[in-house]
């Protein structure tokens, strides 16, 4: 599915153009969705801050008493500005697959800094945030996954990127200004032409990233404005209605899914811990994905997700875990020895003790906590001193570790892929049958797959909102429909659906394009040289410990012979009943090399402005492979097993190598899809699969791509270089 940022790494990431004018985003809107407005109508949706009295649409929200309050809050604190992020507490990473703002597969957030090239961007502290979260929202009634806002005693000003401009000029009330940029230096550059030398600006810093204050310190560091760090959250001193925690207690995952227990898991990253000659004495686990797979326990705090609100404090003879702690039953309490203080008694504490907890650990002496800092808050950051008191990593142990599937995850990641690929077929057998007749809609067929799934065993709901993409919609990169842009799908246009479901015993993400018409030869041939990407690696030999980003470009040269290429990322990891985007497994700069054991999605595509898009992804995991005279070799195993649309595949652009990997690919869908067909009493769909996988005749072509292993040393020799 995805996704997205990282580090000053992403320099050399691709980001696809966007219009630059709101009119023009607004019109193809219009045409996208076959709802064509005169300008009049157009000009009543948005805002006219210009006339007296100012013009402003039903969908505005009157943000007068929230400001009001908010400035209230701050007049005490002496803070001439207030920054508001639209992030939560929880640095779950955005997705390493750097997109343009257009590509982003809707996530509820694109905003923590990032150094890319000499701009700083926003980037997400969490893919999906809980809506007691929407701070941002609260206080300027947009809506959108992207965007910041800064309030001062005079002024408000808020900060998103053009796929949202028409949308905050329709939501929000003439008390903001609408900044056209989403660069940390725009906002610090409004703040020091508002705010007095010398005077304080307010921030949360649970909800700034250690990336994030840098950014804003070093953008202001010769201004003579002062960053102000307040731990008590202004907004929600004055947001009355701030919707509560949902009612739903902690789960510990069932035997049958788990090989190691939670105390085997603590004694394990504990080893890591005592054999760093650093000498760390405590971990500090921020991420809600670290908690929840120490444990093996889950939630339902985040949309899609099943993590709950926490935090962990690991030494060598305490653990402290931070949670809503009346959302532990009895029987959990049990399950995780809560009563006693032994180094395997886990002491719960107050979700929201964190802070004081952590700076009263500190303040013994000769100890040392040990943090990922891609996923630590600032507030937590800054009480860790002296500086001998911390250690620092990009990753915690627990995040390097959890990458690594163990046995009965990866068994268990497999099977769930398998009733994940029938639910797929169902949704495709549908489509065939029911697009003809002219009565779906891209929202209705995301609603269908959903059901699809639903009907699986251990299913827990969808692991992201669909992207489910007709004709021009298609083409961009990660759009999810609505009621405003829904289409309804044609025989004559391509159709791109993106999804995922949650299962006990494990996450899928799979995307496939499809036509049930007629396809026109450049929509086969920019197919079959996506297809070519996704076969080039998923059929790539390399040594265990080859960073993902040496192998990537394998996956664009097919469509690089021809000029063609695609702005997002090539792959993500993925979990077991965790998030749809696990970091770090990837093909970014920032990702960590390549063991067996990983899962990671294979997704090249291609999108034809106003026209079409093409994506087609696949899960895999790494497993070792014997070579003539190397050892310690890996290649891909793909798990998602659905066949690709036949009709858009061009065989004559494909070698002799390729269509065997194809052909042994339908053979295992064929072997592990079938029984379960079987089994469930499902024989339409098991028609409609052996169809769809029977063997294409092996045939090659000089405008094949090359997979030999001279071309495989001098791609990564080449891209080693760039790097």
């Amino acid at each position: 599915m995805h996704i997205s940022s990282a580090g000053s790494q992403r320099a050399g990431s691709v980001w696809l153009k966007m219009p630059s004018s709101v009119w023009l985003w607004a019109l193809s809107v219009a045409v996208l969705t076959g709802n064509l407005f005169s300008a009049a109508a157009y000009e009543r949706t948005e805002r006219n801050c210009s006339l007296t009295p100012p013009y402003l649409p039903s969908t505005a929200v009157n943000t007068t008493l929230q400001l009001q309050e908010l400035r209230g809050q701050m007049l005490p604190l002496n803070i001439s500005a207030y920054i508001i992020p639209g992030t939560d507490a929880h640095l779950v990473h955005l997705l390493s697959v750097i997109i343009n703002p257009s590509g982003f597969k809707n996530l509820v957030c694109v905003c923590v800094c990032v150094v890319l090239i000499s701009c700083v961007f926003f980037f997400c502290q969490s893919e999906y945030i809980a809506s007691r979260d929407a701070r941002m929202a609260f206080m300027t009634g947009f809506t959108g996954s992207a965007g910041t806002a800064v309030v001062t005693q005079t002024k408000a000003a808020l900060w998103t990127d053009s796929r949202y401009w028409v949308q905050a000029e329709r939501q929000m009330d003439c008390n903001w200004e609408l900044e056209k940029d989403v660069s940390i230096i725009s906002v610090a550059e409004w703040l020091i032409s508002e705010v007095p030398p010398g005077g304080n600006i307010g921030f949360d810093p649970f909800l700034f990233s250690l990336q994030t204050q840098e950014s804003y310190a070093m953008s202001l560091e010769s201004s003579n404005r002062i960053l102000k760090s307040i731990p008590v959250n202004l907004v929600d001193q004055v947001w009355k209605e701030r919707p509560p925690l949902p009612p739903y207690n902690l789960t510990r995952l069932p035997d049958r899914v788990i090989q190691r227990t939670w105390q085997m898991k603590v004694d394990q990253i504990r080893s890591v811990m005592t054999s760093n000659p650093y000498q760390p004495t405590a971990l500090l686990l921020s991420a809600l994905d670290e908690t929840a797979w120490l444990f093996n326990l889950r939630g339902n705090d985040i949309p899609y997700n099943p993590f709950f609100y926490s935090y962990t404090l690991l030494t060598l003879d305490e653990i402290w875990l931070f949670v809503h702690t009346d959302r532990v039953s009895e029987d959990l309490k049990v399950y995780l020895s809560a009563s006693c203080t032994g180094p395997l008694c886990v002491q719960l504490k107050s979700y929201d003790s964190v802070r004081e907890n952590l700076k009263t650990y500190v303040a013994q002496p000769e100890v040392k906590v040990w943090i990922g800092t891609e996923y630590t808050n600032y507030a937590l950051y800054e009480i860790i001193t002296p500086q001998e008191k911390l250690m620092t990593s990009s990753y915690s142990p627990v995040l390097t570790t959890k990458a690594v599937k163990d046995e009965t995850e990866e068994r268990i990641l497999r099977e769930a892929h398998v009733r994940d690929a029938v639910a797929v077929i169902q949704l495709l057998i549908w489509l065939e049958k029911s697009v003809p007749k002219g009565n779906v809609t891209e929202l209705s067929a995301a609603e269908y797959v959903n059901y699809c799934r639903s009907k699986q065993k251990d299913n827990k709901g969808p692991s992201f909102e669909t992207i489910s993409a007709s004709g021009p919609n298609a083409a961009l990169a990660h759009y999810s429909p609505s009621e405003g842009t829904s289409r309804r799908l044609t025989v004559d246009e391509m159709y791109l659906v993106d999804s995922g479901g949650q299962y006990l015993d494990g996450t899928t993400d799979i995307t496939r394009t499809v036509h049930w018409g007629t396809p026109t030869d450049m929509q086969k041939e920019a197919f079959t040289r996506v297809l070519m990407g996704n076969i080039e690696i998923s059929q790539t030999v390399f040594p265990s410990g080859t960073s993902g980003v040496r192998i990537e470009m394998l996956g664009r040269r097919a469509l690089w012979e021809v000029g063609l290429n695609y702005g997002h990322g090539t792959g993500h990891g993925v979990g077991n009943y965790f998030g749809v985007h696990e970091w770090p497994v990837g093909f970014q700069t920032n990702n960590i090399p390549f063991r067996a054991g990983m899962f990671t999605s294979i997704e090249p595509g291609y999108y034809k402005e106003n026209d079409f898009g093409i994506r087609i992804e696949d899960i895999a995991v790494t497993i070792p492979v014997h070579t003539k005279y190397g050892h310690n070799f890996l290649t891909f195993d793909t798990v998602s097993l659905v066949p690709y649309d036949r009709k858009l595949i061009d065989t004559s652009l494909l070698s002799a190598k390729q269509l065997q990997w194809l052909n042994k690919y339908y053979e295992t869908i064929r072997r592990l899809v079938g029984p379960e067909l079987d089994k469930q009493g499902l024989h339409e769909e098991k028609d409609w699969m052996l169809r769809n996988t029977e063997p294409f005749t092996e045939a090659g072509s000089s405008a094949s791509v090359c997979s030999s292993s001279l071309t495989l040393i001098a791609l990564v020799f080449a891209l080693h270089n760039v790097v």
